[in-house]
């Protein structure tokens, strides 16, 4: 299973979460250290890229943390269709069963009025598309959405199980008493590297729901 680390590189970039039950986690699986891949998020929108050949050993996307239970259904929308490449961007849903894999080619997405199309996955439409065999099946252990086709990919209202998925953030006031320790994802070299991202997906957020609300 591919585990995304948050690079280095885009760090500034990336939603983050230190606290349990946290939604989406945006980073990359580049264990050659291409650089090719990114993955930010802002303004409402997940934004994947890999900027090179298909066959290089990286992906860019976002872990879903805090699921559990039955999977249900799970659904984004792209800025257009064209981005839909490939089976990427998909769903990787893994139970004790297996890894299942929900590509935006498997289903028929619905075409917006704005030009984004969007995908929903559930157990009929996985069916409808002739894949019944993917539809996931056992309790979720982990979940992410990915993309590992050279390409981007700009994704919003990211759902799993009817929930939409977006970065959460912890306080600043968690970083301190040693409190920087305990992130994982990603973790920090001292306290005022944690405060510092903290503060800044915090004003991230505020920027997005003052934009949402004006809009």
């Amino acid at each position: 299973m591919r585990k995304f680390t948050i690079a280095a590189v885009v760090v500034s970039a990336l939603a983050v979460t230190g606290v349990a039950g946290a939604a989406l986690v945006p980073g990359v699986f580049d264990p050659d250290s291409t650089g090719c891949p990114t993955a930010t998020y802002s303004n409402g929108t997940l934004h994947l890229a890999k900027n090179c050949p298909t066959t290089t050993n990286a992906a860019a996307g976002a872990d879903i943390t805090g699921v559990t239970g039955a999977f249900t259904s799970a659904s984004f929308t792209l800025a257009s269709t064209t981005q839909c490449q490939g089976g990427s961007p998909r769903f990787n849903i893994t139970t004790p069963v297996k890894t299942y894999f929900l590509g935006c080619n498997n289903i028929t997405p619905v075409l917006n009025a704005d030009g984004t199309a969007t995908y929903t996955f559930t157990p009929a439409s996985i069916i409808a598309g002739g894949n019944p065999d993917s539809v996931p099946s056992g309790s979720i252990t982990s979940a992410s959405v990915i993309i590992d086709v050279q390409g981007t990919a700009d994704l919003k209202d990211i759902t799993l199980n009817g929930v939409k998925q977006v970065p959460v953030v912890g306080n600043a006031k968690q970083c301190k008493k040693g409190g920087w320790k305990t992130f994982t994802q990603p973790t920090f070299k001292n306290q005022g590297q944690c405060v510092k991202y903290t503060n800044w997906q915090k004003h991230q957020l505020k920027v997005h729901a003052h934009a949402s609300h004006n809009g």
